[in-house]
């Protein structure tokens, strides 16, 4: 295998929504009242604003192409950025400049677990937003490119009754997978442990739809203290997965559900084999506590119910017969600051050869596991010989991938809004 023959499936990138999403799909009874950006004349920074509040986007979630020194939290808008994070066909360009046949794309605004639509006192009106919003990721992002995207939706987390039921609806119309937080608790809501959930849960197993888990769905901001330095708190969000995955395989959950898949999104794979062999440590010596994990062994567990990925995670690779080869999973994180772009596959491919991975584990890694938890046949609509990295950037020819600033992204959509 050559590089140009790698398939790529990233199981975590991102959109940064566009202003009309709502305008297709919102329910007439819902017109008026659904989230709609406000720009602010002075500034110009753009915010979603609707009754149940409002949610700015941060520049640090969309700058890829922007020169590093423009990097941050500063709030930002749809003109400065590139057009590839809010404009589905730009984004599949982007995607065939960067080897990658198909994507699966968490939300902004709303959060990953949906909670901003929760925050609305009118859950009538909660309940159509959300509707409205998992209608445009199915239909307008992941369905106008078929193979293209693995659709995905968002619970109704204030409720799992609802979100069993909304999971129910996104199921017949192709949806596999459904975002949902790293804890309950953390929103206010009866955890996994309590039996609340398990009416989505049992929904989940019912339509065989994935749970996808993305650090920092709670919203509970970055680690640390206010006076840590930033690059602390921005290096380890992602072992935020680690406290969430030792709360779901101590849980009964698992036993009620042995079918539950379960992604961990962004949550990377290095520190899993430590984590595991605590587990298994654990489990042998403290038989005081009386752990029943229905005669598995914590890993056999684990490997039962979680898929992981990484963007770039050499250790990780080096110890992914300890994870479980058939758990692991890649993604570039487009177009957050974490992500590889335009030269994802050159980074894989560099960590495949260190680690000496076969070609049937860079199947595995690249495409296959994805495919296979995730439920998501791209080859029905995209054939092998076109998927591949070679056959993909063979096709985008005239992606401009050169770093440019806010002011020239600004300067070009300017342009072309004139033109429009």
């Amino acid at each position: 295998m050559q590089l140009d023959d790698l398939i790529l499936v990233s199981v975590d990138d991102h959109i940064i929504e566009p202003p009309k999403l709502f305008d297709r799909h919102i329910a007439p009874k819902f017109k008026g009242r659904e989230p709609r950006v406000v720009v602010d004349p002075k500034t110009g920074v753009q915010t979603w604003s609707w009754e149940g509040g409002s949610s700015m986007m941060a520049f640090i979630n969309a700058v890829v192409t922007l020169p590093k020194h423009e990097w941050g939290f500063d709030p930002g808008s749809h003109a400065e950025i590139r057009p590839g994070c809010y404009d589905v066909a730009a984004r599949v360009r982007d995607m065939d400049k960067n080897g990658v046949l198909a994507s699966m794309c968490f939300p902004s605004f709303p959060s990953f677990s949906g909670r901003f639509f929760a925050q609305v006192d009118d859950k009538a009106l909660a309940l159509g937003v959300l509707e409205a919003f998992n209608d445009w990721a199915i239909e307008d992002w992941a369905g106008s490119h078929p193979g293209r995207f693995i659709p995905l939706a968002l619970p109704a987390i204030w409720d799992p009754q609802l979100a069993a039921k909304e999971l129910r609806r996104v199921a017949r119309k192709g949806c596999t997978v459904m975002t949902f937080t790293e804890d309950p608790r953390n929103l206010g809501h009866p955890s996994i442990h309590s039996g609340h959930w398990d009416p989505f849960f049992a929904a989940c197993c019912d339509e065989d739809v994935a749970l996808a888990i993305h650090i920092a769905a709670d919203g509970m901001g970055l680690p640390g203290g206010e006076d840590s330095p930033i690059d602390t708190r921005v290096t380890i969000p992602t072992w935020n997965a680690l406290p969430t995955l030792a709360e779901w395989l101590w849980s009964p959950t698992l036993l009620k559900f042995p079918k539950l898949r379960i992604a961990l999104s962004e949550g990377g794979t290095s520190w899993i084999p430590g984590f595991l062999d605590r587990m298994e440590r654990h489990y042998s010596n403290q038989k005081w506590t009386g752990a029943n994990l229905g005669g598995l062994t914590p890993t056999e567990l684990f490997r039962n119910h979680f898929l992981t990925c990484f963007i770039s995670d050499p250790s990780g690779l080096l110890l992914r017969d300890r994870i479980g080869i058939d758990n692991i999973a890649f993604e570039t994180d487009y177009p957050h600051s974490d992500c590889i772009f335009p030269g994802a596959p050159e980074d894989l491919w560099q960590h495949f050869e260190a680690c000496g991975a076969s070609d049937a584990e860079r199947r595995r890694i690249g495409f296959e596991n994805a495919c296979r938890w995730l439920r998501f046949d791209p080859f029905r609509h995209v054939p092998r010989a076109e998927a591949t990295v070679g056959a993909l950037r063979a096709r985008a020819v005239g992606v401009d991938t050169r770093t440019r600033s806010k002011r020239e992204y600004k300067a070009e959509f300017e342009a072309a809004h004139a033109r429009a």
